[in-house]
């Protein structure tokens, strides 16, 4: 429990109505949409609930929490929409977690910078509405666009469905207001590039609010397309859709929507072209081609277009039957009690050897894997896997994926790759990201202490 006198004097900062301290508030902001079932190691982050939760106003309230958090040595948990999967705004230390949602105004829009300056908890589809009206539309599009704020995508560096365009989201940052651990406020510049010094927003894209608090960001916007089209095609075998991905790469081809999913024994590549008309046409011949070269039949638009209109659907069942209510309702929903899906990362050259792998290891353990998907380029390769039988006691099949999954997670970091490129860290993963990292871990363990030698921001988080 922290200090009344710290209570009293979070109270003076933002207002007593915006200083929540009843054991449901407690309960709701201390946790996301990471399961038990599904956390493995990091079982214990549950057993501790958050002291007191903070919505601060303005970016001065913000400095002033992470003043006084820091002379108090109290830990600051950053809280955006509350919507990631691995457990990145868990308050494992207690302390006070920073509700960002009463920051949620469109300072800017720009078209004629093509940007937009928002503060951190704008959720997206408050800005695409926004930039709706302008013609204008957000690059980063994710199943989560009802319910995910514009801090916590960059936060995790989250990819969407149009990335294989645009770019996750991190690529779509200009510039950053961050609020460190002492309460400066540190500014970036809305240029396109450095060269006088480091660009310092690398060091909170994906950074899971360990260094700092995101209070302002501007980020890149692009036109609505003049043109769009909608293709799919059928492949025989995973690996011939993964060779047209990798030609298409290799041609910087870059549809806007690229998906090679394996699913029911059913291989589809689906795929949109957005943009100016030629370029549109241009693409759109040639992806089908490059499909016909290996194998692919064009099985026309339809499959894509129900894909497309269905892809935020999760997101509003969130929204609708999870999201703001207490853990045990949101752990107790079926969908995080029965599987789990895997993002990695890898060269090129090593996806389909690393698939044949994954699944003698997975098969071996009686895990099935539903899904198999290129999601955006082929690099980026993500499987969804259930276990055969769960007859027996959860605890027991529960065990057997958590050693499964870590064994298919470091394969992939032993082949050139990294465990995950989709949702960060969190404390899922977060005792593999050493063995990952390697000297780099050391290094960002240096930068922790140099800017938050109390070690109050985000404390448990990438093993810092």
């Amino acid at each position: 429990m922290i200090a009344t006198s710290v209570v009293e004097s979070l109270s003076r900062i933002v207002g007593e109505e915006n200083l929540l301290t009843s054991p449901y508030d407690l309960d709701r902001y201390s946790a996301d949409a990471l399961t038990p079932f599904r956390a493995y190691r990091a079982g214990y982050a549950f057993e501790r609930l958050a002291d007191v939760v903070a919505r601060p106003g303005s970016v001065e309230e913000v400095s002033r929490i992470a003043a006084l958090a820091t002379g108090e040595g109290i830990p600051l948990v950053p809280y955006g929409g509350g919507t990631g999967v691995m457990g990145g705004v868990l308050p494992v230390k207690a302390g006070i977690v920073v509700d960002v949602k009463r920051l949620n105004r469109i300072l800017e829009i720009s078209p004629r910078d093509m940007t937009a300056t928002v503060e951190p908890g704008v959720v997206l589809q408050d800005l695409a509405d926004a930039l709706d009206e302008y013609g204008l539309m957000i690059g980063h599009d994710p199943y989560s666009v009802p319910i995910a704020t514009v801090a916590g995508t960059i936060s995790t560096n989250g990819v969407g469905y149009r990335a294989s365009a645009f770019g996750p989201m991190g690529q779509q940052v200009v510039s950053l207001q961050v609020v460190l651990p002492d309460g400066r406020i540190l500014d970036t510049r809305s240029v396109p590039k450095y060269s006088s010094a480091p660009n310092f927003n690398h060091l909170f894209i994906g950074g899971e609010g360990v260094f700092g608090i995101i209070t302002r960001a501007t980020i890149k916007i692009f036109r609505q397309p003049e043109a769009s089209v909608f293709a799919t095609a059928g492949f025989d075998t995973f690996e011939q859709g993964f060779e047209a991905a990798a030609e298409m790469k290799a041609l910087d081809l870059h549809p806007t929507l690229l998906d090679l999913t394996e699913e029911d024994g059913l291989i589809r590549m689906f795929l949109l072209f957005e943009g100016y008309r030629e370029g549109v046409e241009a693409r759109h011949e040639r992806a089908m081609k490059i499909c016909a070269q290996f194998g692919g039949q064009d099985i026309g638009p339809d499959d894509t277009l129900d894909y497309w209109e269905g892809r935020h659907d999760s997101g509003y069942r969130y929204k609708r039957n999870a999201l703001d209510r207490p853990r045990v309702e949101r752990w107790n929903r079926q969908w995080g009690r029965s599987f789990d899906y895997l993002h990695m990362a890898l060269p090129i050259s090593q996806v389909l050897d690393y698939r044949g792998r994954c699944e003698q290891i997975l098969s071996a353990r009686g895990i099935r894997i539903v899904e198999y998907a290129i999601w955006s380029r082929p690099e980026l390769f993500s499987m969804m896997v259930v276990p055969e039988d769960t007859s027996g006691a959860e605890e027991d099949f529960r065990r057997n994926l958590a050693e499964a999954v870590e064994e298919v997670l470091t394969l992939a970091q032993d082949m050139g790759g990294i465990m995950e490129y989709c949702h960060g860290v969190g404390m899922k993963l977060n005792h593999l990201l050493a063995r990952e990292m390697g000297v780099g871990h050391e290094v960002m363990r240096d930068l922790k202490q140099t800017l938050d030698p109390s070690g109050i921001m985000n404390p448990g988080k990438f093993g810092l």
